[in-house]
């Protein structure tokens, strides 16, 4: 099945024209009862915004696309607000699949209903495209003397050797999104410095690297533990009985498979 995530300014006008060319993407009892408004609700107050139609054939292929507020999709890369689609849209060997495992930290589709092997699966299946993605990032840190890269021709050994420990080094270093960091200030505490403008801003107390990364997991998890709940029950009642069946079923297949 191929996914597709689709930003539209107006997700409730989109699916009223949607429906009247592909009425039969839909959950027929959504259609009946409410149609556009009602799809567009669940998804806003039910779930985290996107809404999912799966099982989509076209020309003896399968699809699955959501639709969500282009303002949304960008508020929550930008600011890991719920984080669900914008980690699904970083899908970065163990540092890539590090960042990659971060919007999975907490999926309690993780627990019964994913590839054990998900992560690692989706890194090694696009390794040059990260390594492509990545690399000027990883030497402008390198630059910074966040951490070394070696000049060996196997740049995967590169990675996998800083992904080790990069989360602790980089901590200093990365500009974590705002929502972010207000969430690890509250835990953590903060202080009042002077950036190079003379303005005060705050920033957060990190007794140790160790510690600010531990908060971090915590939070990012705690983030995506919410947001799969909820986009699991938008999800149920979106999709209908049959297709809601169908999915969670084909989900534990594979997940069972990965650990038989």
């Amino acid at each position: 099945m191929i996914d597709y995530i689709l930003g539209v300014p107006d997700p409730q006008q989109w699916h009223a024209q949607n429906l009247n060319l592909n009425r039969h993407h839909y959950a027929s009892w959504m259609v009946h009862l409410g149609g556009a408004r009602l799809i567009t609700e669940v998804a806003d107050d039910i779930g985290v915004g996107v809404h999912f139609n799966p099982y989509v054939s076209h020309k003896d292929r399968m699809f699955k696309y959501g639709v969500v507020r282009m303002h949304d999709l960008v508020q929550d890369i930008l600011g890991w607000d719920r984080f669900y689609l914008s980690g699904r849209l970083q899908k970065p060997e163990e540092l890539y699949a590090k960042i990659c495992s971060l919007s999975y930290m907490g999926d309690l589709r993780m627990l019964f209903a994913e590839d054990k092997n998900k992560v690692k699966k989706i890194v090694q299946g696009q390794f040059k495209l990260f390594q492509t993605m990545y690399r000027p990032i990883l030497e402008e840190f390198a630059a910074r003397d966040c951490f070394r890269l070696s000049s060996s021709v196997d740049q995967k050994v590169n990675i996998i050797q800083a992904g080790l420990w990069i989360v602790y080094r980089l901590l200093p270093c990365v500009s974590l999104p705002l929502p972010l960091r207000n969430q690890m200030g509250i835990k953590l505490g903060e202080k009042k410095v002077f950036d190079e403008s003379g303005r005060a801003v705050r920033k957060v107390v990190i007794k140790s690297k160790e510690e600010a990364a531990d908060c971090m997991r915590k939070i990012v998890r705690q983030k995506v533990m919410v947001s799969s709940a909820r986009q699991a029950v938008a999800g149920l009642l979106t999709v209908g009985v049959v297709h809601g069946l169908r999915y969670v079923g084909s989900k534990m297949h594979k997940a069972w498979k990965s650990w038989w």
